[in-house]
């Protein structure tokens, strides 16, 4: 049976992950973790120090805010403590620094995207960019979203640049963007312009461009459900204790 305390456990996605991990025949929920204290019948702590204090448990599951996740990793990792995550807005280099933390058979496991569905479009992504000079991402999520561009955005982008192989857009760039209008072309990640929409209506899309001569080639993922997710979270789960150091891409574990 795996152990599995829940960071972010008053929010929508934490609150969804309690209970696909309650459902689970394989889990036990040990307990939640969030400031707000929510009114539910498992035990919540403020801290993961708090909740490490009272509780043993084998994955930490991270579904907080960019501005608290680092805090939490910082004392869950140290204790041995495999954890899971899915809040966006980390660089490489504090994955790196934090991963560095964990002793050895310690995990951690960052996932830019936990939908089967969003994975598969990268790896679309990944086979076609050497097969087209021009790329565009453009991604769309509810108005609440914390962070833009989005993980699952930044890591396309990063894709479509590796697959590239050092070769740059020839498509007009911020050079073109009128006085009073920057920002028009987007955020370069890695040369690839990223464009963020942020409305009521939408939990999680994303679409990839591509462009060659007299052809384009459109990638889309949509997601109208928080359950999309779950899935992806239960294998993150269930796969964690077999890895140790720093793990990114569900892409790893779907066999």
């Amino acid at each position: 049976m795996i152990k599995v305390a829940v960071a972010g456990c008053a929010g929508r996605m934490g609150r969804t992950v309690c209970d696909t991990v309650r459902a689970a025949d394989d889990m036990e929920l040990a307990c939640g973790i969030d400031p707000h204290r929510p009114e539910v019948d498992f035990p919540v702590y403020p801290t993961v120090a708090a909740a490490l204090e009272s509780w043993a448990f084998d994955v930490l599951v991270d579904f907080t805010q960019p501005s608290v996740v680092a805090d939490n990793l910082r004392v869950a990792l140290p204790a041995g403590v495999d954890c899971v995550v899915g809040t966006t807005g980390l660089s490489n280099e504090t994955l790196e620094e934090l991963a560095a933390l964990a002793p050895a058979g310690t995990c951690l496991f960052y996932a830019p995207n936990f939908t089967t569905g969003a994975v598969l479009m990268m790896e679309f992504a990944k086979a076609a960019a050497p097969y087209f000079p021009e790329a565009e991402v453009i991604e769309f999520h509810h108005c609440n979203k914390k962070d833009a561009p989005s993980g699952t955005a930044v890591r396309t982008a990063q894709i479509i640049a590796e697959a590239r192989d050092g070769r740059a857009s020839e498509a007009p760039g911020k050079e073109t963007e009128i006085e009073g209008a920057e920002g028009a072309r987007g955020a370069l990640v890695d040369g690839v312009p990223v464009h963020s929409v942020r409305s009521m209506g939408y939990v999680a899309s994303q679409e990839v461009v591509f462009g060659s001569l007299g052809q384009t080639l459109s990638i889309r993922h949509d997601s109208w459900d928080r359950t999309s997710y779950m899935p992806g979270v239960l294998l993150g789960i269930r796969s964690v204790g077999s890895c140790e150091g720093l793990v990114v891409g569900l892409e790893n574990f779907m066999a």
